[in-house]
């Protein structure tokens, strides 16, 4: 018989002001350790694996979701004691379905996967359910579902829609499991299931805050550091920026070299831009024109040499040899300082995000890739395995960041540059040789014409593909246009756009095409677009239009991210392409939600917005409006 909770270890030996968060390879494993660190308490990430003997030191424990099926050759190993260690568990998602299989009940893979937003039916006298009210909205993401629970476990939630259940407890074993990821912006009260089971399970105090870890990270610095100097890699985005003035610190002024590379694929005039607030925030900051360089770059993947950067169509690959070829640019410019390449740290603003999308194991050692960050490549991660590279902020997410760099003096203006990847423009610009079918096309076609079609609104399948995430793995699947007749009602059309990628998981993207209703069905041509200078230069034009109109909207706070992408379908205009911008509101930055026109952007603004790019980019046949949530789709389009 499992020991009580009550029970514990002698004080000495027990971590009363922590919790460990077991690994299962979650795409929101590092979310569920923010959120815990956001309530002010402290947490460790370790393997689901993490012996009894030491997982007895914690004050709780917390189980994340993850990609495979318990059944699976692959499914992470764990204590087979794991579940009697005498501390009160959360397991959520994967570690729900482990907790109730472990312990005699019965798992199924289900007809179809539940992933999107869902009601769940709330028990109110459940500890961990307490303040949800009687229903509450969540996120799922899972195809297997608990069917059987084990001796001693309750069902405290339900989904509405499909009966299955959501939710299970055995309160006098302190055991709990969420089939829903409360950690995510998407499920409405999950930072209330959290403080339920941090504040009244694992009667913790919160004590751990920001003021702490910024003390950490300089004492980090500091001691890493030694008497080497160090290169710090300034993008021009907030994390590199904080970074930066983390440094500045943290070190003497004579031991900090801040370099910016332009690869080419910056914002219009951004690198001027750059230059001008980082030597007015007390950096100084070397500035390289590199854009032919990248043009013209190649890297080795699995051994063999890829084709040159403006001829590759592959997501990946793109992301790769940018990431390498700033590390081969780097080791230039450290010549150029007078320094040795083999003698200098270098630093980065990686964050938390960056690795666990990038499947780093530094954030979790079984994730899947869903995309390969450019300070994350395989040079990156040589350079990490030898020592080279430092990374203060790798335990941080963006809104922790911007915190971070308010506390440091960083000027509001920088502190809320809307976030820019490090590739830039070049993961904006969807790259393509010829038009993207598939067999599958009619079914799906004949799906999206009976279920979310009407004469007044059309759902047309385009022949290009982007980035998402599904069920806690990388997609990579059809984009789906919706058009009217008259002016859109802009709830029903993101009400469409949640429903459609759960009927037809080859769709991970929807969007709004402002202009004429395009046909039912699919449109089957495009325009061939690479890495050019001049398909680059048609989306900066665009880009700046955007950002100008937000700057004076005063949107820039409001609106998270706002990527704008190039796009290759011509709309049956010989040579043209698509543009559409993505807004995007988040809290955590690995899921968010778009903002709804007349609520979260005013219709005029957006209105400018789509007639400036028309009449002013030329060769841009129509402006469409991403109204994905993440996920199914990612934030960027690749």
């Amino acid at each position: 018989m499992a020991e009580p909770v009550a029970k514990k270890q002698k004080a000495e030996e027990v971590k009363t002001d922590t919790v460990a968060i077991l690994d299962c390879g979650a795409q929101y494993g590092k979310v569920i350790d923010r959120r815990v660190r956001e309530l002010n308490v402290n947490t460790e990430i370790l393997p689901l694996n993490t012996p009894n003997e030491k997982l007895r030191q914690y004050a709780g424990i917390i189980i994340s979701g993850g990609p495979q099926c318990l059944s699976a050759d692959d499914a992470p190993e764990y204590d087979k004691n794991l579940f009697s260690v005498g501390v009160p568990i959360l397991g959520i998602c994967y570690g729900m379905q482990l907790m109730n299989h472990v312990l005699g009940g019965t798992v199924e893979e289900g007809k179809a996967r539940e992933d999107g937003q869902f009601v769940m039916t709330v028990d109110p006298e459940s500890k961990l359910l307490q303040g949800l009210g009687t229903e509450t909205e969540v996120l799922l993401t899972h195809r297997d579902s608990c069917v059987n629970l084990a001796p001693g476990f309750k069902m405290i939630g339900k989904v509405q829609a499909s009966g299955n259940i959501a939710a299970i407890s055995d309160e006098s074993r302190g055991l709990y499991g969420v089939q829903f990821h409360p950690e995510v912006d998407l499920t409405v009260h999950g930072v209330k299931v959290f403080h339920n089971f941090l504040f009244q399970i694992c009667n913790l105090t919160a004590k751990f805050t920001l003021d702490t870890r910024r003390a950490q990270a300089i004492e980090e610095i500091q001691k890493t550091v030694g008497e080497s100097n160090v290169l710090v890699l300034v993008s021009g985005g907030v994390d590199s920026s904080v970074c930066a003035v983390l440094l500045k610190a943290a070190l003497p002024q004579e031991k900090i070299y801040a370099l910016h590379v332009d690869q080419g694929f910056m914002r219009l005039n951004e690198s001027a831009r750059v230059h001008e607030a980082l030597t007015a925030a007390g950096i100084h900051l070397k500035t390289i024109n590199a854009s032919q360089t990248f043009y013209n770059a190649r890297t080795i993947i699995d051994g063999k040499e890829t084709e040159k950067l403006c001829e590759t169509i592959r997501p990946e690959v793109k992301r790769k040899i940018i990431g390498d070829t700033f590390i081969r640019v780097t080791e230039e410019a450290v010549k150029e300082f007078g320094l040795q390449f083999d003698q200098v740290l270098l630093a980065q603003g990686t964050l938390r995000p960056d690795l666990i999308e990038s499947a780093s194991k530094i954030a979790s050692s079984v994730a899947n890739v869903i995309k390969t960050h450019h300070n994350d490549t395989q040079l990156v991660r040589d350079l990490r395995d030898a020592g080279r590279i430092i990374e203060p902020l790798r335990d941080y997410h963006k809104d922790e960041c911007r915190s971070l760099g308010t506390q440091l003096g960083l000027p509001s203006e920088l502190v809320w540059r809307q976030p820019f990847p490090g590739p830039g423009l070049a993961i904006r610009i969807i790259c393509i040789e010829e038009p993207f079918v598939t067999p599958e096309d009619p079914a799906i076609m004949e799906v999206l014409k009976s279920k979310f079609s009407t004469e007044e609104v059309h759902s047309t399948l385009l022949p290009c593909r982007t980035v998402g995430v599904q069920g806690d793995a990388r997609s990579y699947s059809s984009l789906c246009a919706l058009s009217t007749k008259s002016a859109p009602d802009w709830p029903t059309m993101l009400a469409m756009a949640k429903e459609i990628p759960k009927a037809v998981k080859a769709i991970n993207r929807v969007v709004y095409c402002f202009g004429e209703q395009l046909p039912q069905g699919a449109l089957t041509t495009v325009t061939p677009t690479h890495l050019t200078p001049d398909v680059i230069s048609q989306l900066q034009h665009a880009d700046d239009i955007v950002n100008q109109i937000l700057y004076e909207a005063n949107l820039i706070k409001a609106l998270s991210q706002v990527p704008v992408i190039l796009f290759p379908v011509d709309f049956g205009q010989t040579g043209a392409r698509g543009i559409c911008i993505r807004t995007f509101i988040t809290h955590d930055f690995m899921t968010g939600v778009p903002a709804l026109p007349g609520k979260h952007i005013p219709l005029d603004v957006l209105e400018k917005m789509v007639a400036r790019v028309v009449a002013e980019v030329p060769g841009i046949a129509r402006v469409c409006y991403d109204l994905t949530c993440k996920p199914p789709a990612t934030t960027e389009w690749e």
